[in-house]
């Protein structure tokens, strides 16, 4: 059985200044350490860089950690996912932060907040609330790699960004019944993963509160995205989203067990 450890994310930078491997916390990374879980010095947890590297480290006192391996050594290495997973999702009014905190526990790569015609929360764009949220969730899941959280953007931008060769693209939208859903859709497309090629990154779009507009379909469809159902009952867009990536997860993870 593996012993469940508690993790803290620094940034690789930071790590770097340290002299000696002797890391200083920030107030809150004390607090959470003396108050919360009640560590003194000498207790043990782990360094995450949000890169694929983990070391073990100690408290020293309510100011300091020491790294127990060299910076370039550390205890533990993971090569990034691949494919990498890419949801492009409509920001909500409701539940759009535990839409940011569940897909990083799926293992999303990259969340990309889309504003589209019927978005209707521009005032309510928190993008680095997000990124907190994302730190948060890596720490928690026990994953090594951070996933990037951008600024919203509009629709026409994702479309345009993700028109790489090497990248497959699949587009979720409603009221489409004769669309496959995506444990079809997949083997349909990458029918034979011995002998062809991954893709480089799986993008996701889902769509806002409101459903996508007939002009936004009609230019992901000229874009070359692949549309997709994700069964016979409409999800709330947050429902959506999480349902989808995790259909990509599982399928990822049979593929790489990554």
């Amino acid at each position: 059985m593996v012993r469940e450890q508690r993790r803290l994310l620094m940034s690789r930078a930071r790590l770097e200044a340290a002299a000696a491997g002797m890391v200083c916390l920030s107030p809150d990374e004390s607090r959470y350490l003396t108050r919360v879980l009640r560590f003194g010095p000498g207790d043990g947890f782990a360094v995450i860089d949000g890169q694929g590297s983990l070391w073990q480290a100690q408290l020293s006192d309510a100011g300091q950690a020491q790294l127990l391996q060299p910076l370039a050594q550390p205890a533990l290495q993971q090569p990034a996912p691949q494919p990498a997973l890419v949801l492009a999702v409509a920001v909500v009014k409701r539940d759009f932060e535990l839409v940011v905190r569940m897909a990083v526990e799926l293992g999303v790569d990259r969340l990309i907040p889309l504003v589209c015609e019927r978005t209707a929360v521009l005032g309510q764009l928190k993008p680095e609330r997000w990124r907190s949220i994302a730190a948060e969730a890596a720490e928690q899941c026990e994953r090594l790699w951070l996933p990037r959280i951008d600024d919203p953007q509009p629709l026409q931008e994702v479309l345009a960004e993700s028109a790489a060769p090497a990248s497959l693209r699949l587009w979720a939208t409603t009221r489409q019944p004769q669309l496959p859903q995506l444990p079809e859709l997949l083997p349909a497309l990458l029918p034979d993963p011995a002998a062809d090629p991954a893709p480089a990154a799986v993008w996701l779009a889902c769509g806002p509160e409101g459903g996508w507009s007939a002009g936004e379909e009609q230019q992901a469809l000229a874009a070359g995205w692949q549309p997709l159902q994700l069964g016979p009952r409409i999800l709330r867009s947050s429902t959506a989203a999480v349902a989808a990536m995790a259909g990509l997860a599982q399928w990822r993870w049979s593929q790489t067990r990554c």
